[in-house]
C-alpha cells in the first residue's frame, strides 16, 4: 500500500521492483563491500597512522607487513573501482525505470542525488572522514549529461578521464606543485584548534571520552578527505568508472552474460595478466611511499588497479553462470541488497570496537587481526542481512532514500 507524500509528485513512477533485480549486480555490491571494509578498516582502527616504530611493537608486526603488502596488492583500489562501476550501472537503471513509466527521469534522478548527496554529508562530518557517498552524488549529477553520447564516445570520455590522473600527476612533478596546499593548511589550521598533532594523531579517536572529540577529529578529517580527492584525482577516476558503469547499464551487458562468456573471458586473461604483474609494482610503490615517484606510482595504478579489478567482476560473472545455484551468491547478494545501510553500517561498527568511545580497542592491534574482526563484520552483516530482507523489503535507509526520492510511503515489512 502506498501514499504519496505532499508536494512531491512523481507521476506514478516507482523504483525498481524486487522481482525486477538482478542477483548478480546484487550479489557483486556484496563483494565489493567486503572488499571495501577490509580496506577501510586499517584505518578505522588507526594501524595505518600508527609511526613505524609503534607498529613493528605489536604482535604479529613480521606477518602485518606482509599482509600489508597483500591487501595493496589484491585489495587496494580495486573494491571501490568495482563499486563505483555499480554505482554507474544503478544510474542507468535509474534513469531507464523512471523514464519507461512515464515520468520526467530528470527530477526524480536529481533528487534522488541530493539526497544521497545528504547522507554522504552527514555521513563524512558525524560519522566517518573517509567517506565517499558525496563525491559519488555529486558525480553522479553529471552523469546525464553523457546520456545522448554513442557507446564509442562514452568508452572513449572514460578511458580518458581515467587516464588524466596520470597527465595531472606528471604535470604536478615536473612543476613541483602541490593542488592541494590550500586545503592542507585548512587541515592543520583546524588540528591546531583542536590540539591535534602529529604525537597524538593516531591515538586521538582511540583516546577520545567524549563524542565532541571525535567530532573534533572529524573536522579535520573531512579536509584531510579532500585532500585526498584532490592528490589522488579521485573526481576524474570515479567519473571515467560512472560512465563504465553506465555503459554496461545501457547495453544491459548484466542480464545478457549467457551470450558475453567470450567477452568475459577475454577481461578475466587479459584483465589478470596486465593488472596483477603490475599490481605486484603498484604495492611495493605504495608500501614505500612511492619510491619511483608519484607519476609512476600513478601509471602502476592504472595499468595494474583497473584491469584487475575488471578480472575480478569478470570472473564472478563466469562463477555465476556456470553454478547460479551455488548459494554463496546469494550470501554476497543479501548485503549487497543493503548495500547503502550495510556502508554506513561498517562505519558505526569501526566506531564502536576501535574509538574510546566504543570499545576502545584501537592502536592497539596488529593488522591482521584488524583484517579478521574486519570480515567478520562482513559476515555478520550477510546473516543480519538475511534475517533482515526475510521479513523486511528494504533496508532501512534504502527504504527512507526511496521515500525521499519518489515521495511515496512504501511498505517496509512484508506481507505475510
Amino acid at each position: 500500500m502506498e501514499c504519496i507524500l505532499p508536494e512531491m509528485k512523481t507521476n506514478g513512477i516507482s523504483p525498481v521492483k524486487s522481482t525486477e533485480r538482478f542477483v548478480i549486480l546484487d550479489a557483486l555490491r556484496g563483494f565489493a563491500l567486503l572488499g571495501i571494509v577490509m580496506a577501510n578498516f586499517p584505518e578505522f582502527s588507526l594501524y595505518t597512522f600508527m609511526s613505524a616504530d609503534d607498529a613493528s611493537a605489536l604482535p604479529f608486526s613480521a606477518a602485518d607487513r606482509w599482509l600489508r603488502y597483500l591487501l595493496y596488492l589484491f585489495i587496494d583500489g580495486k573494491f571501490y573501482t568495482i563499486f563505483s562501476l555499480l554505482f554507474g550501472i544503478g544510474f542507468s537503471i535509474i534513469l531507464e525505470n523512471v523514464t519507461r513509466r512515464g515520468g520526467h527521469a530528470m527530477p526524480v534522478f536529481y533528487r534522488r542525488m541530493m539526497i544521497l548527496a545528504f547522507i554522504g554529508v552527514v555521513h563524512l562530518l558525524f560519522i566517518w572522514s573517509g567517506d565517499i557517498l558525496l563525491l559519488y552524488a555529486l558525480l553522479g549529477m553529471i552523469l546525464p549529461l553523457f546520456r545522448k553520447l554513442s557507446d564509442r564516445s562514452l568508452l572513449t570520455f572514460a578511458a580518458v578521464l581515467l587516464f588524466i590522473p596520470v597527465i595531472v600527476d606528471i604535470l604536478c612533478e615536473t612543476t613541483h606543485t602541490r593542488l592541494s596546499a590550500t586545503v592542507i593548511q585548512m587541515q592543520q589550521i583546524y588540528c591546531s584548534r583542536f590540539g591535534i598533532t602529529n604525537e597524538n594523531f593516531a591515538y586521538w579517536l582511540r583516546d577520545a571520552s567524549s563524542y565532541r572529540e571525535v567530532f573534533q577529529f572529524l573536522i579535520q578529517g573531512a579536509w584531510v578527505r579532500m585532500q585526498e580527492f584532490i592528490d589522488g584525482n579521485r573526481y576524474f577516476k570515479v567519473m571515467g568508472l560512472f560512465i563504465i558503469g553506465y555503459y554496461i547499464g545501457r547495453q544491459h551487458l548484466y542480464a545478457r552474460l549467457e551470450e558475453r562468456k567470450t567477452w568475459l573471458k577475454q577481461i578475466v586473461v587479459r584483465g589478470t595478466l596486465v593488472g596483477f604483474p603490475v599490481s605486484i609494482f603498484y604495492a611495493y610503490s605504495a608500501l614505500n611511499n612511492h619510491p619511483w615517484g608519484q607519476s609512476i606510482h600513478s601509471l602502476l595504478y592504472f595499468f595494474g588497479v583497473y584491469p584487475l579489478a575488471f578480472a575480478y567482476m569478470a570472473g564472478i560473472c563466469m562463477l555465476w553462470l556456470k553454478y547460479p545455484r551455488l548459494s554463496v551468491f546469494r550470501w554476497f547478494a543479501f548485503p549487497g541488497r543493503m548495500a547503502l545501510s550495510n556502508y554506513i553500517g561498517q562505519s558505526v561498527w569501526g566506531i564502536l570496537i576501535f574509538y574510546g568511545i566504543g570499545l576502545g580497542l584501537g592502536a592497539g592491534m596488529g593488522l591482521s587481526l584488524v583484517v579478521v574482526l574486519a570480515a567478520c563484520v562482513w559476515l555478520m552483516q550477510a546473516i543480519f542481512s538475511r534475517i533482515w530482507l526475510h521479513y523486511c523489503q528494504f533496508g532501512l535507509l534504502e527504504w527512507i532514500w526511496r521515500m525521499l526520492t519518489y515521495g511515496k510511503l512504501f511498505r517496509l515489512i512484508r506481507n505475510r
